[in-house]
Parts: structure tokens; sequence; C-alpha cells
């Protein structure tokens, strides 16, 4: 598994409490009050989905979360990064996919509604359950970035210029892994979602 850099460990520990990580594993239903101090289910913020729907991450505890921030205009880095999404996505057994979630934040909210990111699904033949597009405020954009230490700047009206990240998640919320850069070897990333469908 890759090793979290000192960078990505430090803005994780600014934004959430201090306290040691405790040690047990925790069970799927547990309470927010239960679960590590790092997980992402303490965030309060609502998401959009490309399905109309409004969720909270909380609402995706127990499941495994492979995640990377994009947009859809995009037309350097994010077809690359969404081309290294499918790839992983093929080398997950179809019964470990049920407990799996292909999830892609955009970083431009105002432009990629959930009309849009449906759209953007489609053509990308990213329709099976596992797959989640998010739409949230700038705000909670930004709050989260800072969780996946993803950098991004709009530098046009239309372009951004961003981290290429791809994050991997437990059932608890709790970040595992990460895949910097582009068409890079997926194989470490793959195997530690293998590693926690199976637990």
């Amino acid at each position: 598994m890759q090793t979290l850099t000192v960078a990505h460990l430090l803005a994780l520990f600014l934004f959430f409490s201090c306290s040691p990580k405790k040690e047990n594993v925790q069970s799927s239903s547990q309470s927010s009050e239960e679960l590590d101090e790092m997980s992402i289910y303490h965030l309060p913020s609502k998401w959009n989905t490309q399905n109309g729907e409004q969720i909270e991450l909380k609402d995706l505890q127990g499941n495994v979360l492979v995640m990377v921030m994009i947009y859809t205009s995009c037309q350097m880095a994010c077809p690359r990064l969404v081309a290294d999404m499918r790839n992983i996505d093929t080398q997950i057994e179809e019964k470990l996919k049920k407990n799996v979630k292909m999830i892609l934040v955009s970083i431009d909210p105002e432009t990629d509604t959930p009309d849009r990111l449906k759209k953007f699904s489609i053509e990308n033949q990213m329709e099976g359950n596992q797959w989640l597009f998010l739409q949230g405020t700038p705000e909670s954009v930004r709050e989260f970035a800072n969780v996946l230490a993803v950098k991004y700047k709009k530098i046009t009206p239309i372009d951004f210029s961003h981290s290429n990240i791809i994050s991997v998640f437990d059932q608890q919320g709790v970040l595992i892994h990460q895949q910097e850069g582009l068409g890079v070897d997926n194989k470490s990333t793959i195997d530690a979602i293998i590693k926690l469908s199976k637990n």
C-alpha cells in the first residue's frame, strides 16, 4: 500500500481532532460518535448526486470508497483520471463491487449540475450502481479537497489546475491509500480495495 505523504497527513490532522487514533476496528453500524476521529463521515456537508438525490457522506458508511476530484469540462488531466477510475473498476470482481463505491466529486459545482453529471456518467459508461457523482457547494468542495490533500485553482472561467489523486477510504471513512499521477500503475490501489472489500 502506498505510504501517505507528510503533507497528506498534516492536512488531515489540521482538519480533524488531534486526539490519538483509536486502535479498535469499528463495525459499520456505529453511530457518528463512535467513528474514528479521522473519518470523513464526521463532515456535515450535503451533496447532490447525478440522480438528483441529496446525500451526506455518512450515508455511504459500510462501503469501500474510491474517490477522485474532477470537473466535466476538463480536457487535459480529467479524462485520464476517469480512465484510471474505469480501469480500477474493471479489476474488481463483480461479487466485491456491491461493497465498493467509485465516486467522482466535481471541483466546479457551479457548472457541474446533477443533470450535467448524469450526462457525463452516461457518456463515459459509468452508470452501474457502484458509480456516484457528487456536486457540493464551493465551501464543501474546498473543505473536502483539504481532507484529500487535493489542491485546485481556477485559472480561467472554464479551466482549473488541480492535483491528480485517487483516494481509497475504508468502510468507516478513514483514508487508507492514495495514488497520485496520471496513467500510473494501479496495482497497489486495486490491492487495497480488494483487501478492504474482503473485510
